[in-house]
């Protein structure tokens, strides 16, 4: 059996601040560590997830002198295609991004032993071939926390989830949240809706807008593009979002509430760095969750979200970390979950 490693067995959390995208390469000399991801549908400027695992990259360009590269998956039928050109090209570290992606690179880590592969949001387990490893993260904490502060702040009583395409791994995102809400207050109705995409802003916009007219007034997404359009909507209605994956709320300073951040930048650093020390794990998965820094509310909640609710957030956190109670993420386990009390 393959072993789950901690990310602090690994390397350390970074906190340092972000760089925006310059460019798809890095021009730098040739004999330098080279890591390059393949993006999934979404784009590498989806303003979510593939942007934050590129911002991780041109961080470890900027800190470390990795050069860096992408290629953008307009389709899943582009996932191996952009996986065989990065192979041709003879770089160190190929990165895919999403589960998505999960059965293209496996095959590939498979079909190419000497070549180092990892991808975001998946596990293998005891399958994981050794030059491959997979990064997730526990976004039911997140997704716990920010669905608390919903649920203290709606005022309707009614708040909503708009998911992209329903997989475990969204499923995680919206049990959390829900049991957040819950823990704020048993009564609040919770609406949910998947879109069936990572991409298409005006469903997104479209769910959103039916949602705040059955009086919703806060809404949380893990749709990717899709979230595009909800916080749109929020734009144009007046209402608040919840964006994910990084601090959106450079998209609409005065409708995102706050954001469920999954810092898929830290997991593409830190495994890059990693792999450039000659520290790479290969047949394992790197693990991130509140403990471990992976996880957690965007820095600007603190500008509508009041102090005494990000206080009790704050014990909420400290609690899950000491292990207290456990963070649903299916719907077996949410509907077992019971209010706890706040210490």
């Amino acid at each position: 059996m393959k072993k789950l490693l901690s990310v602090l067995s690994i390397f350390l959390i970074v906190s340092a601040g972000l760089f925006a995208s310059g460019g798809q390469d890095s021009g730098m000399a040739s004999d330098t560590v080279s890591v390059h991801m393949v993006t999934d549908v979404g784009g590498v400027n989806d303003q979510s997830f593939n942007q934050s695992a590129w911002e991780g990259l041109q961080k470890a360009k900027m800190d470390l002198g990795i050069e860096v590269s992408y290629k953008e998956s307009k389709q899943n039928a582009d996932y191996m295609p952009n996986m065989e050109s990065a192979l041709d090209e003879d770089i160190d570290l190929i990165w895919g991004i999403g589960f998505m992606m999960a059965d293209a690179i496996l095959e590939a880590a498979q079909n190419n032993p000497d070549q180092k592969y990892a991808i975001i949001d998946n596990d293998y387990g005891a399958d994981t071939p050794d030059n491959l490893v997979g990064v997730v993260f526990d976004a039911e904490q997140a997704s716990y926390l920010v669905g608390y502060i919903a649920g203290r702040m709606t005022k309707t009583g009614k708040v909503g989830f708009i998911g992209g395409i329903k997989f475990a791994l969204i499923e995680e995102f919206e049990y959390g949240f829900k049991a957040g809400v819950k823990q704020a207050g048993a009564d609040i109705e919770i609406f949910t809706q998947y879109a069936e995409s990572f991409t298409d802003a005006a469903k997104g916009k479209s769910i959103a807008n039916s949602m705040y007219q059955q009086g919703a007034d806060i809404i949380f997404h893990a749709a990717g593009g899709v979230g595009n359009g909800l916080i749109e909507a929020a734009k144009e209605q007046g209402k608040w979002a919840i964006g994910v994956d990084r601090d959106q709320n450079d998209l609409a300073p005065d409708n995102v509430l706050t954001s469920a951040m999954k810092r898929v930048d830290n997991g593409i650093y830190n495994l890059s760095k990693a792999m450039a020390d000659g520290e790479f794990p290969g047949g394992t998965t790197v693990s991130y969750g509140l403990a471990e820094g992976g996880v957690g509310i965007a820095p600007t909640s603190s500008k509508h979200v009041p102090a005494d609710i990000l206080a009790e957030v704050e014990k909420l956190e400290e609690m899950i970390i000491a292990g207290d109670f456990v963070v649903p993420n299916t719907a077996d386990t949410f509907a077992a979950y019971r209010v706890v009390e706040i210490k």
